[in-house]
């Protein structure tokens, strides 16, 4: 009986083994062996009935048909090209007429959004290929409408070069200079903030180019250490540090003074634009029209509560205002990424009723139609649509295509909205939807995923039928079902303070209702920004929320919750953290905790917390509270004081210290540094130009002269980013050990 006993057990043990399946590494998340298949670099022809996308293999760009989605065409290939040799295709601009096709190489990042890269221009009738400069790395090229004419900028001036006259190559300005003067490219907080990298186009008829001139000579500079260290290596730095030096304009400073200009192909003739802008005024767009005598030019007062849109005539410098958007506190960024103009109509949005909607405008700025709430469906919230993303408006039909939140923040769906004011959903299945239309608006392929589903990518018509799938990542999905994952689930509860807030959480796939699990809290919680969906790419690393999957596996139950100021909900609930950043958002984050800590499978003696950027500071507020609800947290590169960031960022949502200096001083974690309760770890990378490594050195000193206990991780040359070589892999295992240690 005693052996037939062990032999039953070891029958068990030898089931439950082969069902278990494997732990995941943190190797294997910071590997990407996690990221999944996607299509790289698609764009719409202008044929209206294909698209055109970089092989897997990065050596071609094949043509595919919006139809069926099969290939049509391989439109370069790296292999058979004429001419110059290239190895890969790093990104491409196909010309307006379809002919010719700039293929970017040699990418080095600059910022953000900015990158220099070595263009070439390839003739598709011909197969040849041959470079578009021999002077050196370009930024920003520009097709003219035409298809004859490239200008682009290199060293803070621009450049054209035409075709017609065998590539020949003229500069366009010539006091472009480096920490002074920039043509036709944003400086470093225009381009953080307002998220574009160029700021130059040509008139309708190809005559004339219009750009705005930064001047930042008096902007104050920003300089940053650097040693020789690696990934990559700075040899010049051998022996004695060197130092990065820009120009950064921190809260209530001089920014870059900006002014629009245009310059005539023919004659040669710089004009100065009559725009009317304030002083301390903002160029945050500028944007091509169909009409020779109209260059779209979108400008913001300093406090970003006013918009106006002129059209810009560049031969007679003549502006003239066409919309004016006023509305509570602050523009949205978004709304840049969003507009759109027709050869007859300027799509805008606007928060001006309280939620992000749709206006549409012709030319003239004569509003013709809004498209904003919809029906809902039964049984879902009684949150209103908001708005996510504008796709296109057809001209022939007065269809208008746009993403929109439609039942409750967590799921976007895709619609049209008919002229006749009739609204189809044309992606009925919960969980994110994002889209790219065809030209003609018949087809689109469409980006799907929920919680628990990678993203799959399918070509559908614009009734919603699906033509066929490009994508179904069901390797990713076979590799993910191999491991110990828990379920991702959302969940919503109200605070003490009648706040509803939504989350996600991950209980491990061993969960145990009648154990008491230590949590990890992770969140960002900036303004208008989007933790918790009903999608993929969740967590501190995305991937399906991997390294909260690791987590779990270590026993953790892991958490996400959008606090107040966070986006999807509409003004009132954004807004309401105006001037007093990070008060209320600590406030939810406390709350989640403690309402965590009432669950009875939750350990309220051991919960974490920890972001990055935004997150960061959250985590810093969040611990500074005054509620000792946090055994530890974890910084990453946190901003500590809203004085040492940019001003439009910061400006947006706390006016200027000038006007607001008890905002920016007393709601801050280095003006409670007493009230800090938990472990702490703090880190940050040397050479991070957008929250700079001051934000952390203040905290640190202040930290010390209040005697609090802490940790902190400095990591040579890396950017806000933090990674190279095996910095992300080091930073989350330092990360992982810390809360192994103190949970």
């Amino acid at each position: 009986m005693k052996s037939l006993s062990l032999l039953c057990a070891a029958l068990l043990v030898a089931a439950t083994q082969l069902v278990a399946g494997q732990k995941l590494s943190l190797k294997d998340i910071t590997s990407g062996q996690f990221r999944g298949e996607s299509i790289a670099a698609v764009t719409p022809l202008a044929d209206g009935e294909s698209y055109a996308q970089i092989s897997a293999d990065g050596k071609q760009i094949v043509k595919y048909s919006f139809r069926t989605g099969k290939q049509v065409q391989v439109l370069f290939d790296a292999a058979t090209a004429r001419g110059a040799n290239i190895s890969r295709v790093e990104g491409y601009i196909v010309s307006p007429d379809g002919k010719r096709i700039l293929i970017q190489t040699q990418t080095n990042p600059i910022y953000r959004h900015s990158f220099t890269a070595t263009y070439f221009i390839y003739t598709i009738a011909n197969n040849k290929l041959e470079p578009l400069s021999d002077g050196g790395p370009q930024q920003t090229p520009v097709w003219s409408p035409d298809g004859l004419q490239v200008a682009f900028v290199r060293d803070n001036n621009i450049f054209l070069v035409k075709l017609l006259y065998n590539n020949s190559e003229s500069q366009v300005t010539k006091d472009g200079k480096r920490n002074e003067v920039i043509n036709g490219l944003p400086d470093w907080v225009n381009e953080e903030e307002f998220s574009f990298n160029s700021a130059m186009v040509f008139s309708a008829d190809s005559k004339q180019i219009v750009w705005v001139r930064y001047d930042e000579s008096a902007v104050k500079e920003y300089s940053m250490q650097m040693f020789r260290a690696s990934h990559p290596s700075m040899d010049e730095n051998r022996d004695y540090p060197g130092f990065y030096t820009y120009k950064y304009p921190k809260a209530g400073q001089q920014n870059a003074s900006v002014k629009l200009l245009s310059y005539d192909i023919k004659s040669h003739q710089t004009r100065t634009m009559q725009l009317p802008l304030d002083a301390d005024g903002y160029i945050p767009r500028i944007m091509p029209t169909s009409d020779a005598t109209k260059v779209c030019v979108f400008t913001l007062n300093r406090h970003q509560d006013c918009l106006r849109i002129f059209m810009a005539n560049p031969l007679t410098t003549v502006c003239q205002q066409v919309i004016e958007d006023k509305v509570d506190k602050y523009i949205n960024e978004n709304v840049f990424a969003h507009v759109k103009i027709t050869s007859g109509h300027i799509v805008l949005t606007s928060e001006r009723d309280g939620y992000n909607h749709i206006y549409v405008y012709n030319l003239n700025g004569q509003q013709q139609r809004k498209v904003g709430d919809m029906p809902r469906t039964a049984g879902q919230g009684a949150e209103h649509t908001v708005v996510t993303d504008v796709y296109g408006y057809d001209e022939a039909t007065g269809d208008l295509y746009f993403a929109a939140l439609n039942n409750g923040p967590t799921d976007q769906q895709i619609f049209v909205s008919h002229r006749n004011g009739k609204t189809d959903n044309l992606t009925s299945q919960n969980g994110w939807n994002s889209a790219i239309f065809s030209k003609d608006f018949k087809n689109f392929i469409c980006f799907w995923s929920d919680l628990n589903t990678p993203t799959q990518i399918t070509l559908r018509n614009t009734t919603g039928k699906l033509i066929a799938t490009l994508v179904d990542n069901e390797k990713l999905a076979g590799l993910y079902a191999g491991y110990d994952m828990g379920k991702k689930e959302l969940f919503t509860f109200t605070t003490s303070e009648g706040v509803k807030l939504y989350g996600w959480m991950i209980k491990p796939a061993d969960f145990n209702p009648l154990k008491k699990y230590p949590v990890v809290m992770y969140q960002y919680g900036g303004p208008g920004n989007q933790q918790v969906k009903n999608a993929w790419g969740l967590g501190m690393s995305g991937q399906g929320a991997i390294l909260e999957q690791y987590l779990t596996q270590q026993g953790y139950i892991a958490v996400c919750v959008d606090n107040r100021g966070t986006g999807g909900r509409g003004a009132e609930f954004e807004k309401c953290t105006y001037l007093h950043l990070g008060e209320l958002e600590a406030k939810d984050q406390v709350e989640a905790a403690i309402w965590l800590g009432q669950q009875s499978y939750i350990d309220k003696e051991h919960i974490a917390i920890w972001g990055w950027s935004y997150g960061g500071w959250n985590t810093l507020m969040s611990m500074s509270e005054g509620r000792p609800v946090f055994c530890c947290g974890i910084a990453i590169a946190p901003p500590t004081c809203w004085r040492f960031y940019d001003t439009i960022y910061t400006e947006r949502f706390m006016r200027t210290p000038q006007e607001n200096a008890s905002g920016y001083d007393n709601v801050c974690p280095l003006a409670r540094v007493d009230k800090l309760h938990g472990a702490l770890l703090l880190c940050h990378g040397l050479a991070d130009d957008n929250v700079h490594y001051q934000n952390t050195a203040e905290l640190v000193d202040a930290l010390v002269q209040a005697d609090k206990d802490f940790s902190q991780l400095v990591y040579t040359n890396r950017n806000h980013s933090i990674y190279g070589g095996n910095t992300r892999n080091h930073l989350f295992r330092q990360c992982v050990n810390f809360f192994n240690a103190h949970l």
